[in-house]
C-alpha cells in the first residue's frame, strides 16, 4: 500500500525557510508526477508546486509553480530515496496553511500533462499534511 508522510513543517518568522519532505513508501516508482498543495484555514486548497519524474523521456524534472510562490519555492525530488522535497525561501505569513505533497502514479498527468493539468485533478494519492506557521 502506497502511503506519503510529510515533514519538515514549523513556525518561523517572516523571511526565514523551511524544507518540507515527502517520503513515499510501499513502492518504487520512478514515472510519476508529483507536487504540494496548501491549504490555510477558510481557504481552498491550492496546488503551488509540481514536478515529473520520467527518466526515459526528455519530461523528467519538468516543473511548475503557482504565481504567489514562484521564485521562492522550490521542488526537486530524490528518487533514490523515493522523496519529495519542498525547499521555501523568504516566507511570508501569507504562506501558513497546512501542507500536503501528493503523486499520481497512474500516468494520467505523465509527460507535459504533469506541469499543465496536476493542479486541476486529484492525483490519486496524499500524505497527511504537514502544518507551516509563519509570523510577522
Amino acid at each position: 500500500q502506497v502511503q506519503l508522510v510529510e515533514s519538515g513543517g514549523g513556525s518561523v518568522q517572516a523571511g526565514g525557510s523551511l524544507r518540507l519532505s515527502c517520503v513515499v513508501s510501499g513502492g518504487a516508482y520512478t514515472t510519476y508526477c508529483a507536487g504540494w498543495f496548501r491549504q490555510a484555514p477558510g481557504k481552498e486548497r491550492e496546488g503551488i508546486a509540481v514536478i515529473g519524474s520520467d527518466s526515459l523521456t526528455r519530461y523528467d524534472g519538468l516543473t511548475n509553480y503557482a504565481n504567489s510562490v514562484k521564485g521562492r519555492f522550490t521542488i526537486s525530488k530524490d528518487n533514490s530515496k523515493n522523496t519529495l522535497y519542498l525547499q521555501m525561501n523568504n516566507l511570508k505569513p501569507e504562506d501558513t496553511g497546512m501542507y500536503y505533497c501528493a503523486a499520481d502514479f497512474s500516468g494520467r498527468t505523465s509527460g507535459l500533462l504533469c506541469r499543465a493539468s496536476f493542479f486541476r485533478v486529484d492525483p490519486g494519492y496524499w500524505g497527511q499534511g504537514t502544518q507551516v506557521t509563519v509570523s510577522s
